[in-house]
Order: structure tokens, then sequence, then C-alpha cells
């Protein structure tokens, strides 16, 4: 047979590499890609080539047309979200909002913690939006797809400047975070939270350091997450611990953090159980072939079961929680422990009685006069 004849051969795909300090493993292509591209083992096994360095982060800036996001699921407690930043370098391998960078045509995997967008008028166009003579106050959620407190706010300090409009309207709001960064901002939420306006959620999603920086790179350490809810409870505001998502024999210590939680001052506690909407699912098994090849498949059966024999179910009721038998022993042992140790026992309530549109406008004034 001559060079001319020989039959096709299937590529064999080169294995996928554990990058430091990311959480996908891989640039996966985004839903609307027409073109898909993906690395295969030349026989060379990397000889003579040295490995490529890891992505950097690249932050790019936009003016956004608004800043209230509205919400009608039932499943969450809130109905308007604001997100300063799209994408997150925390770099959570199970983010469920990862495939939102499929709209700005960015792969939901690498590019969602490496190519980062600042929303850098976001306090402006809020305070727009909440001096509207239509507008009707009610709880706020703070960075709901993305971190508000990832490290680049550091340096943009966007977040704090949504949260100078929300005090200077008397609006109440909640914050879910994995940074320790909600502390530099305690001089804004700690007298909101004496006036029933503010709260802060500390996600744990496991005690275990190795784990932790395996599913959440970036994000600050187990301790020293419990090192914030101390500071905030110490503060006078309401903690609660999110210990989310749960994942099935990968994290497995839910009692162990919701006991180091309540000890540090956290008041309250929710959980859900792992999402993969859309990309989050090839992204998360990718994960699980790289650091967990032993048990992936296993996993794998297990978020089915919970999901009707698929992926994922989107039906509101079951998205967070579940069905089957997984799910219920997971919602005992949660309801349990939290009896135990006294959580969700008493509910902070929040005062959209205090909200005054009127201090935006009157700011709003003076700026068009000057």
């Amino acid at each position: 047979m001559t060079p001319d004849q020989t039959t096709p051969q299937t590529l064999s795909l080169a294995p996928l590499r554990r990058l430091k300090g990311r959480g996908a493993v891989s640039q996966l292509a985004h839903r609307f890609a027409v073109d898909v591209r993906e690395v295969f083992d030349d026989g060379w096994n990397g000889e003579g080539h040295a490995a490529p360095a890891p992505p950097l982060t690249e932050v790019r800036f936009e003016d956004a047309q608004s800043a209230l996001n509205a919400n009608d699921s039932p499943d969450i407690a809130f109905k308007h979200t604001v997100n300063p930043y799209r994408g997150c370098e925390h770099g959570c391998i199970y983010c469920f909002a990862r495939p939102t960078h499929s709209y700005l045509g960015w792969s939901p995997g690498l590019d969602f913690e490496t190519r980062l967008v600042a929303k850098r008028n976001i306090a402006t166009v809020l305070a727009r939006e909440l001096a509207a003579p239509r507008y009707q106050p009610s709880m706020l959620n703070l960075g709901a797809a993305t971190d508000a407190y990832q490290p680049i706010e550091r340096a943009l300090h966007l977040t704090r400047g949504v949260i100078e409009v929300l005090a200077r309207a008397a609006h109440p709001f909640a914050v879910v975070t994995k940074s320790s960064g909600v502390e530099r901002d305690l001089d804004l939420i700690a007298p909101m939270a004496a006036q029933r306006l503010a709260a802060v959620y500390v996600t744990i999603t496991t005690l275990d350091a190795r784990l932790a920086r395996l599913l959440e790179p970036r994000a600050a350490a187990p301790q020293r997450r419990l090192r914030t809810i101390r500071t905030l409870a110490d503060a006078g505001v309401p903690v609660g611990v999110s210990v989310a998502p749960q994942i099935p024999f990968i994290n497995d210590d839910m009692e162990q953090v919701l006991t180091a939680a309540h000890a540090a001052g956290a008041q309250s506690a929710f959980y859900t159980v792992l999402r993969l909407p859309w990309e989050v699912a090839p992204l998360f098994q990718q994960w699980l072939a790289a650091h967990y090849p032993d048990r992936a498949e296993r996993v794998m059966a297990r978020v089915r079961e919970m999901r009707g024999g698929k992926n994922y179910d989107s039906r509101w009721g079951q998205r967070m929680h579940g069905e089957g038998v997984w799910a219920d022993v997971l919602h005992q042992r949660f309801a349990k422990t939290c009896a135990r140790l006294g959580l969700n026992r008493e509910r902070s309530g929040i005062d959209l009685s205090r909200f005054n549109p009127a201090a935006l406008r009157a700011q709003r004034d003076l700026f068009e006069l000057d």
C-alpha cells in the first residue's frame, strides 16, 4: 500500500493537563462556536517542547447599559441581582455561570477565569435605576453570577462603589462570597447591618484545603473563610454559610463545615447540589478525568441519578437540590445538623421602610449641574 492509499486513522487526544492556579483544564469551545479544535498527541510526548505557560488574567472594561438583573425563579429568595464583573478569577470548576461567557464568544473554560470584564460605570447606572420613580425596593443580591470580591476587586473597587450607592439609598442587600475581601468594606456593611439592611454569606465547600485548591483555585483558603465569618460576626453583621455545591464522592464533610462555621459565628446556612448546565458538564468531567480518574464514572453516575438520568435538570424545585435517595439523604444530613447547632433558628429580617431614593436623585442632580 502506497502512502497515498493509507486508511484514515483516529487521532489520539493529548491527556488533559492540570494547570496551576486554574480550575478548568481546557479551553473548551463554547456552544455557539463554528470551529472546534482539540489538542492531540503527536507521539513525541512533549519531547523538545517546553510546557505552555499558564494563561494570564486579562481584564477588559465595558460601560453597562443596566445594573439590575431581574430574577423570576422561585428557587431564589431575591428579586434583583447586581454583578460588577463578568467571569471570575476564582476559577471554581463547578460554577453555573461559566456558560454566560459563551454569549461573549469566549470559552466557558479557561476564558471564564482569565478573560474578565469589569463594568466600570456599574455604580452610576445602579444609582440611576434605584432612583427611578417606578422602582420598588426588595432584597438585592450582590455578585450572584460571579464573585463580587474576586481578586481584581482589590484594585478596581467596583463592588465598593455599588455598596456606597446602596448605603446612600438605605437599600437592603446580601453578598455571597468566597473571598476575605469583604472585610475591607466593613465600614459600610456593618452600619447597614445595624439597620437590618445587610447580610453576608460565606461559601465553604469543604474544609479540606487541598481539595478546595483544586475546586476553587484562587478563592480564599477554607480556614481563612472561617476567619472572615468570625470577623463579620464580631462586627455585628448577620452572617451565614453556604455549603455549596455538594458533589457526590468529592466533598463529604458537610457536617464538619457547618459545625466549624457555627463556631465561627454563622447564624444561618444553605446548600445546593452540583449543577451542570450547558458547558459546565463537559468541563467538570474533564476536571474529574484530570484530578479523580479513579472515581469519575462513579461521581457522574450519582449526579445523573439525582437528575433523572441526565447531567442536569433545570426544573424549578429540582435544580438546586435534585431528587432521589442521595438527594433525600443529603437533605436529612443538612437539616439534622442545622437543628443540632441551632442554625436557621432565627432569621434576620430586612427593613425596606428605610429606602430613600431621594438621596440618589439629589446626588444625580448635583452631577448634572456640574
